[in-house]
């Protein structure tokens, strides 16, 4: 086989091939620009803000990301994650705590609500005043409704980061793409300038 005409076609299989990792690494990026500003846009319509350095108090002030985004928008991934674990989560536990049921969440709770409900209709089948029990309920009622909303929105923030991962995920692969699409087209380059400067009659064996 003719030296030159294997540069050639490796050299146009170069070319080719990296057009097809450019084009996947465009669409990747495209991928990755879709995430990034859904994101940002969604979040920019809720207009939540991070609590100001002065306001936080507690375990709240040694969280290092509610330190570095205070007083600041909620509108990345990197931020919802940091506002549901360190802020939602903060306090649900406390709202727990001063109920008097430390570590409790909307599942866990809904035993103790039906206990007191079993309680009360002790009671009253008893014919015992309930007003203790009827005020035990009202408050677990109010932690539960609590916890529902905040584990609603804390899972619903942590989608989105989760949803923003593969985004940056997305990014990374472009990049990859985008280089070695850009290595085959110097190689190949390279390959068309040693076919130019390579003899017409040189042959090489392909035989062992």
């Amino acid at each position: 086989m003719k030296r030159r005409t294997l540069d050639l076609a490796f050299s146009i299989g170069g070319i080719l091939f990296g057009g097809l990792i450019l084009i996947l690494g465009l669409v990747l990026q495209n991928q990755s620009n879709f995430a990034s500003t859904y994101v940002k846009d969604q979040f920019g319509q809720q207009k939540i803000e991070f609590t100001a350095v002065e306001y936080l108090n507690g375990e709240q002030a040694d969280a290092p990301c509610l330190v570095t985004y205070a007083g600041t928008l909620l509108d990345s991934g990197k931020k919802a994650e940091c506002y549901a674990n360190e802020y939602i989560a903060f306090h649900l536990a406390a709202a727990a705590k001063d109920a008097g049921y430390e570590g409790a969440t909307y599942a866990t709770i809904g035993s103790v609500q039906r206990g007191i409900a079993a309680d009360i209709q002790t009671a009253k089948d008893a014919g015992t005043d309930t007003t203790k029990l009827d005020a035990s309920l009202a408050s677990v009622n109010g932690l539960r409704e609590t916890m529902f909303k905040g584990e609603t929105l804390r899972g619903l923030l942590l989608t989105t980061y989760g949803f923003s991962i593969f985004g940056d995920r997305a990014a990374l692969a472009a990049l990859v793409c985008f280089i070695g699409a850009a290595l085959l087209v110097i190689l190949s380059l390279a390959g068309l300038v040693h076919f130019k400067m390579t003899p017409a009659d040189k042959v090489i064996s392909l035989s062992h």
